[in-house]
């Protein structure tokens, strides 16, 4: 049984984003899942309304604009933040990242890769 309507993956790597999706849909917790290979695409669908998600895994490692500056943008937008859950999903073991996502008030969980079915347990329970 889904207990999450929407999810987005925001990594701009396609097998991280091909292994997570495959996990979370073996998973049941979520009814649709939306891949976004950059953070700029995933703040262009939710400012223009095509995309509500309920959830978010954030990688913090991306050209262009990288996790956390998808979270800067994402506090200038309109959208319900109270009922968006981000976690940041990342290979990246650099302390200060740890110490920024912990920091920020949009972050839920910090999340080493890969993405795993326990995790999951633990995040949708």
């Amino acid at each position: 049984m889904a207990v999450c309507k929407t999810c987005l993956l925001i990594d701009d790597n396609y097998i991280d984003n091909f292994v997570t999706k495959k996990i979370i849909e073996n998973s049941n917790f979520v009814e649709n899942i939306v891949l976004a290979r950059s953070a700029s695409e995933a703040i262009e669908m939710m400012k223009n309304g095509t995309l509500y998600p309920d959830v978010i895994f954030l990688d913090v490692r991306m050209p262009i604009m990288g996790g956390f500056e998808f979270l800067e943008e994402f506090n200038k937008i309109d959208v319900d933040k109270e009922n968006i859950r981000i976690f940041m999903l990342s290979s990246s073991l650099d302390p200060i990242d740890l110490k920024k996502s912990t920091g920020n008030k949009y972050i839920t969980q910090f999340i080493l890769k890969p993405l795993t079915q326990k995790t999951l347990e633990d995040i949708f329970k």
